[in-house]
Formats: C-alpha cells, structure tokens, sequence
C-alpha cells in the first residue's frame, strides 16, 4: 500500500528556503513511523521547538504542525477536526484516488478549519454549512 502525503499548512511565516526541509523532514519521519499503525492513530513529534501531530486516514498521511499556542493538544483538536472532516467529504477514509477525486471539497474543509495558518473552526456542523457556500444562520 503506498501512501500520500497531505500537509495541511501553508508554511505560513516559513521562510522559502526552510519550506524544503519542513517536507523532507515531515516525509522522513511518517515514512519512519506511520508503516503499521491504525488509522487516526495519532501520533506527535517535536522538532526546533515545533510541534508536529501526524497520523494515517486510509491512504494519507495527515500532518498537522504549530508552535507557541498550538502546541501536541491543540494539535490534537485540529487534526481531528481534519480527519473528520476528510471521512465526512469521502465517506469512508479514502484512497488516495479518493482523496484527488475529492480534492476540492477537502480543500474548502481545509480552509474553513485553518485560515491564514490560524485555526478558525472546529465546529463540524459550522464547517458542513460553510462548505455548501450556503450563509450561516446563526452566529
């Protein structure tokens, strides 16, 4: 089974030539620790005072990383939301096919759960509503 990788940051406030060794060393350590684990079996790491909280859904590998306020339980929060959020546009954990067949959706998901490096939702159902690019009805 071979796997995918997703990361779900933007590298916000990451200088270019440190985007490199962020994916290099985020690929390294799921290659090294993700083979036989369940899936949303989480997972946390730290690295230069950074947090990483990773875990397997079907084919992908999810990342999710934070510093300062968003440390391993924030994380935590966040990457379930995501998973979550993955299985409900899916339904099921994907395949990697899946996942691409998928992509826009996710990425709309994404976006209402991390904006601008930042996590702004955490509500499923808010985030649901969102998606459909319906306005919310309360507030």
């Amino acid at each position: 089974m071979t796997s995918f990788n997703l990361f779900t940051c933007s590298f916000n406030g990451v200088p270019a030539e440190e985007r490199l060794h962020w994916r290099s060393f985020l690929v390294k350590l799921g290659a090294e620790n993700l083979r036989g684990i369940k899936n949303e079996e989480l997972l946390v790491a730290c690295h230069k005072s950074v947090y990483i909280v990773y875990t397997v859904l079907g084919d992908v590998n999810i990342y999710v990383v934070g510093k300062d306020a968003y440390d391993e339980l924030a994380l935590s929060e966040a990457i379930f939301v995501i998973t979550s959020a993955i299985k409900d546009v899916c339904g099921k954990p994907p395949t990697e096919r899946l996942f691409l067949d998928k992509y826009g959706k996710i990425c709309l998901c994404l976006d209402e759960i991390v904006w601008t490096g930042l996590l702004e939702n955490i509500d499923k159902d808010r985030i649901k509503r969102l998606v459909r690019l319906k306005p919310p009805t309360e507030f």
